[in-house]
């Protein structure tokens, strides 16, 4: 196909600035990604011919860094904040003709269309353009991926990626050298200054965060998805480190995916083509489907090696924690493919709550289940991060704050239709600590928490007995099978009533006051399903 021939003012662009067309590598199969990254030295292959690479001074996002265009289409639809940071068209179109400039002026470029969205009346068309071979073959397995008939059309969007290429802060209005541009009236994502593949992953899923709500009213969702034997769809919510890889990814049940998915009238999709999973601490035993994607085909980034070897040393954080694979789905053997299930029975938030507060199980109301989502907490414990040396409370709205456009009351207002509409159960799962918090309680176990999930996906929890706790509301199961009854309860599970009491509060007050910023975008019954700041003692009277 002559690239000459598309009507796609971005590459004519490009060419106009030097660039020959022979010189432009388009749609190129992953071993012919993977050859000429290594042919430029730009990576190495690990023993099981997984290609791994550095990305450089960034591995990970730079939320700071990332900017939506104010303009007439987003100026009063986008929630400006500190994820949503506004730059003016002037700065956008400057810093894309700079780019395009300099990619003229490269030896190669590597141009790939693809597409998100694997429900067919949703689907967003992507032309991604990058100055390194390695980055389109994350966007080759991270996007889906067109057949040989549907190439050549005109992009609904473009990604422009150049690492090498930085802003000039003082007069390209940017924070410092690197940016992540996002422009809905342009409809094209600029990413300049780092080699993080991540960026352009998250940069459409900031995208289709607004275009669907916004536009066709459908739920967006930072979730992972998937289904039984029987159709029934399963969604599960959850931060880093709470549990939404290893928990979704149960061998009796379809995969849908692993990171964005949307809900629509009738169907749950997947956005993507692939997974992006993290990679320290990885082992066979804890994360099998994992371990065997990173093969040939595979992208690693950012890992360490044993010394003297191709072997990765996936426990090493020496370059960063943000170790990570992204592989095709088709890579997992229990994938759905096409990434398109039914109406989901069943949503579970999780959350690994390091104060041992909350139940390992309990049920929600509606109201309660929005409140929750919009909240989207989690507790890091001493130790995940420099400083931290006690259980550190994290909210994230809709448990993906940095990629939502919108007021987190928009989604959350969807999810609530949802629920109410379908009769979906919503379980809040703490995959965290009992007995007290962290250095004083215990770990829940895992085979603890996946009875409980496989408890509810079957109904054995539907008609079950419950307690009410007294300041989360929350409605506790008596019973559930294969786990003992003692720890279901979080009250039953400390020595000390008085400790746990003030424990709870403490965590009602972090719920409450996070909340705050929220208070005006909800409605008047999802406030009121906020925790409750009087005593356990007091309720009880």
């Amino acid at each position: 196909m002559k690239l000459s021939n598309l009507k796609d003012g971005v590459l004519q662009e490009i060419m106009g600035n030097g660039m020959n067309e022979s010189n432009i590598h388009y749609q190129q199969t992953a071993d012919e990604l993977i050859g000429q990254t290594l042919e430029r030295k730009q990576g190495v292959l690990n023993d099981t011919s997984a290609l791994c690479i550095n990305t450089g001074k960034f591995t990970g996002r730079s939320p700071q860094d990332k900017f939506i265009m104010k303009d007439e289409v987003t100026v009063d639809a986008v929630n400006w904040n500190n994820f949503n940071i506004p730059i003016d068209e002037h700065y956008f179109l400057q810093l894309k003709s700079k780019m395009l400039a300099y990619l003229g002026k490269q030896d190669e470029l590597w141009v790939r269309d693809a597409y998100a969205c694997a429900a067919k009346g949703f689907r967003l068309n992507i032309r991604v353009i990058n100055e390194n071979p390695w980055s389109n073959l994350f966007a080759y397995n991270m996007f889906l991926r067109p057949t040989t008939e549907e190439l050549g059309n005109e992009p609904d969007w473009h990604i422009i990626q150049a690492p090498n290429f930085t802003a000039d802060p003082a007069v390209d209005g940017t924070r410092q050298s690197n940016f992540a541009i996002v422009s809905f009236k342009h409809k094209t994502i600029l990413i300049g200054g780092t080699g993080y593949t991540g960026e352009m992953k998250k940069g459409i899923f900031s995208v289709l965060n607004f275009l669907l709500p916004h536009e066709h009213k459908v739920l967006s969702m930072h979730c992972s998805a998937n289904m039984g034997a029987e159709g029934d769809v399963a969604i599960f919510f959850g931060l880093s480190g709470t549990g939404k890889t290893t928990l979704s990814a149960d061998p009796a049940r379809k995969l849908i995916g692993d990171d964005e998915h949307a809900w629509t009238n009738d169907s749950v999709f997947n956005f993507e083509g692939g997974c992006y999973a993290k990679c320290i601490d990885l082992s066979a035993e804890k994360e099998p489907e994992i371990f065997a994607a990173i093969k040939h085909g595979g992208l690693v980034e950012n890992v360490a090696f044993f010394e003297g070897t191709n072997k990765i040393d996936f426990a090493s954080a020496s370059i960063t924690e943000n170790t990570r694979v992204s592989y095709p789905l088709d890579f997992i053997s229990n994938a759905l493919v096409p990434s398109v299930g039914g109406l989901p029975r069943n949503i579970f938030f999780l959350t690994c709550d390091a104060y041992g507060v909350l139940p390992p199980i309990s049920k929600l109301t509606p109201e309660q289940a929005m409140y929750q989502f919009i909240s989207g907490y989690t507790a890091k414990v001493a130790g995940t991060e420099t400083g931290v040396t006690e259980p550190k409370a994290t909210f994230s709205a809709c448990f993906g704050a940095p990629f939502l456009p919108l007021h987190p009351g928009k989604y959350a207002e969807l999810l609530g239709e949802k629920i109410t509409e379908n009769k979906v159960n919503v379980w809040l799962v703490n995959t965290g600590w009992i007995g007290g918090g962290y250095g004083v309680g215990e770990r829940i176990k895992l085979r603890y928490t996946r009875a409980m999930i496989t408890a509810a996906l079957t109904g054995k929890l539907d008609h079950v007995e419950t307690d009410i706790h007294p300041i989360f509301g929350l409605h506790i199961p008596i019973a559930c099978p294969n786990v003992p009854n003692g720890i279901l309860n979080p009250m039953d599970n400390w020595a000390d009533e008085a400790a746990y009491e003030t424990a709870a509060i403490k965590l009602a007050q972090l719920f409450i006051n996070n909340f705050e910023k929220y208070a005006d975008g909800v409605d008047e019954k999802v406030l009121a399903a906020a925790p409750t700041l009087v005593g356990i003692n007091a309720m009880s009277l």
